[in-house]
């Protein structure tokens, strides 16, 4: 029988009348309500942050008959003051426009206006934050009850804008004047949620509510969003049954492709990892292995930035890219730092903590970030290296695996022709071996591919399913010490009984005219 799975579902009433598969998260919303008043919440987009919180907004507003069957429904069961009906403000800040000049403020008079006529308040031409006051009271006098404010992705007015400074900045002052309506106002308040995917200092939500709880980074709620390994034995042994047929896979290698490819998400050191809740679903409804989170949409100002700094990618991979406590706990969008901003949206996730200094080591979560993200970084580092071009991974990869060591060393002069430089002092070292970097790590994706880095030279191992290449890859030096150095590696005797075809292959490169300057092949 198939089953409805909520792919980009982010309704909770509609995901529950309808049947869809609900992983169970109402034990997170319990805590919440019983343990404290005023949380933010930061994980990346699609992430299950909407869903969660429409959950919450059912919870308020006294829906019981939605969490039938759930664990809220046994922890509420001797609880008197659950399910009353509390008037609930729910800011969704998905979907909409914020590139006007006073896009964010007509969003809000909707909002506001709307709620103005559920009270029977008229509209006046006070500020849209005495407006949020006045109707804070109203429904608080007319239920008898505290109001609930759910705030869902609000830092997507600011993110939207991140290029147009002056518009973000006019952004903050809206939000400013709208929730510092908040400030000194808990007699009114029973609750408050918020999301987003990172921090804005300068933004009132969190100059002034004194009591919000960052639980982002918080062991306890480490498993709020995604989809633990647990939970995706216990909810999808159907889809993976599925799945495992037809790619004829044992269950147990099924599942572990797609960990390599979905999970590792880490929110807390020392936690238990998710998985990408949208990639999962995705990957069981189509009944495939595919690239499904990551969008070409990456914020090119965040990869420039890595290229102008000339920062190190292959941190990404090697697990030498550290942060401290205080960087991703503390991190606000406005500095637009990249490696806690990555961390943020996902490309990146903690996978190891030093508890005696309090840093972080950071790493690509899984398969489908670390591809992507490096998909999209080489077009970035070299012009004219999108698909189809002759210079992409897809065409490389067919002549690696055709032996055509011509079309492969044009493929290399080509790349290395259309770098685009940006660095004003010793640019090459940086390029030369990012170039490589991207290049081989990005065929690994395909064939196994071992790569090491050293000062002016890098040497790869490259094995197909008929050959294997054994490259290195030298700066301002001659071809026959790249191939005397391959000898000097010993790598070779390593494949001395292996029946495929074996190329050692000298490169060097000259960091004056910034070009390939020698090729040669054994």
């Amino acid at each position: 029988m198939e089953r409805k799975l909520p792919v980009g579902i982010q309704g909770f009433i509609g995901l529950r009348k309808d049947g869809y598969v609900y992983v169970d998260k109402t034990g997170y919303i319990y805590k919440l309500v019983h343990s404290g008043k005023e949380y933010f919440l930061s994980r990346p987009r699609r992430f299950g942050k909407s869903l969660l919180l429409s959950a919450i907004k059912a919870y308020w507003e006294g829906n019981r008959e939605l969490f039938t069957g759930l664990q809220i429904e046994e922890l509420e069961k001797d609880n008197s003051e659950a399910w009353k009906r509390y008037p609930t403000f729910y800011f969704d800040f998905n979907g909409e426009n914020y590139q006007e000049a006073d896009g964010l403020e007509r969003i809000l008079d909707e909002q506001i206006s709307r709620w103005e006529a559920d009270y029977n308040l008229a509209k006046t031409g006070k500020s849209l934050g005495a407006r949020f006051r006045d109707l804070l009271i109203a429904a608080h006098d007319q239920t008898g009850l505290r109001c609930v404010i759910l705030v869902d992705e609000y830092d997507k007015p600011l993110l939207d804008v991140i290029d147009n400074i002056e518009q973000q900045e006019h952004n903050k002052a809206v939000f400013k004047g709208f929730f510092s309506t908040l400030k000194s106002f808990d007699e009114h308040i029973q609750f408050v949620f918020i999301t987003g995917v990172t921090k804005f200092h300068k933004v009132s939500i969190f100059s002034d509510l004194n009591q919000l709880i960052d639980i982002s980074l918080n062991e306890d709620y480490a498993g709020i969003c995604g989809i633990t390994q647990n939970e995706l034995i216990r909810y999808f042994s159907q889809e993976i049954k599925e799945l495992a047929i037809k790619y004829e896979l044992s269950e147990e290698n099924c599942i572990d492709k797609l960990k390599n490819w979905y999970d590792g998400y880490h929110f807390y050191p020392d936690c238990e990892g998710v998985y990408n809740p949208f990639s999962l679903l995705s990957a069981f409804f189509a009944n495939d292995f595919a690239s499904y989170w990551f969008e070409t949409g990456t914020p090119t100002f965040l990869l420039k930035q890595l290229k102008d700094g000339a920062f190190d990618v292959n941190k990404f991979t090697d697990r030498t890219l550290f942060a401290s406590e205080r960087a991703l706990r503390d991190y606000t969008g406005d500095s637009l730092e990249p490696i806690p901003l990555l961390y943020q949206a996902g490309y990146l996730t903690i996978v190891d903590f030093d508890r005696e200094v309090r840093e972080y080591t950071l790493a690509f979560p899984n398969d489908e970030v670390k591809y992507g993200f490096l998909e999209s970084l080489m077009p970035v580092y070299v012009e004219k290296s999108g698909a189809g071009s002759g210079l992409d991974i897809f065409t490389l990869r067919r002549y690696v695996e055709q032996g055509n060591l011509d079309a492969i060393k044009d493929v290399f002069i080509g790349l290395f022709a259309n770098i685009t430089y940006t660095l004003e002092t010793d640019p090459f070292e940086h390029y030369f071996q990012m170039v490589i970097y991207l290049v081989f790590t990005l065929l690994g994706k395909y064939v196994v591919c071992e790569m090491h880095t050293f000062s002016g030279r890098v040497d790869c191992i490259l094995q197909a399913r008929e050959y294997i290449y054994l490259f290195e890859f030298k700066r301002d030096d001659d071809v026959e010490a790249a191939l005397d150095q391959i000898e000097e590696n010993g790598y070779a005797l390593s494949f001395k009984a292996d029946s495929r075809k074996l190329y050692k292959i000298g490169v060097t490169f000259d960091s004056k005219t910034r070009m390939l300057k020698e090729w040669k092949a054994v």
